[in-house]
């Protein structure tokens, strides 16, 4: 059985950076793509970004795009969302879960979730 953990969350300045983990156990990561979900308080559930079980595939959000990047080491069996340039728009939880990717990220069919990481960007 799938599991996800999300780490790497914390609080940051505007202008700065995190780097998320997804770190996968029970099964191998090579057969899922993994999309990055994030939910703040009052918003509406926001798909970030997506990425193919082998890599080759990406996809991001247009909030985020040109800012974040998704990669993977399957080896590692880990994906990451690098974030730069943070914003106060943003301060979420952030999930991983496997998913289909669609253009802007993430775009349905959620199976497995992790638990969530904060990351709050504040001054």
């Amino acid at each position: 059985q799938l599991q996800l953990v999300e780490s790497g969350g914390g609080l940051v300045q505007p202008g700065g950076s995190l780097r998320l983990s997804c770190a996968a156990s029970g099964d191998t990561l090579d057969y899922y793509a993994i999309g990055w979900v994030r939910q703040a308080p009052w918003k509406p559930r926001e798909g970030v970004s997506c990425i193919s079980s082998s890599g080759s595939s990406t996809s991001y959000a247009d909030s985020v795009k040109g800012r974040f990047t998704i990669s993977r080491d399957n080896a590692r069996n880990t994906v990451y969302l690098q974030m730069n340039s943070l914003e106060p728009e943003d301060t979420a939880v952030y999930y991983c879960a496997t998913a289909y990717c669609g253009v802007a990220g993430p775009d349905g069919n959620f199976g497995t979730w992790g638990q969530g990481t904060q990351v709050t960007v504040s001054s």
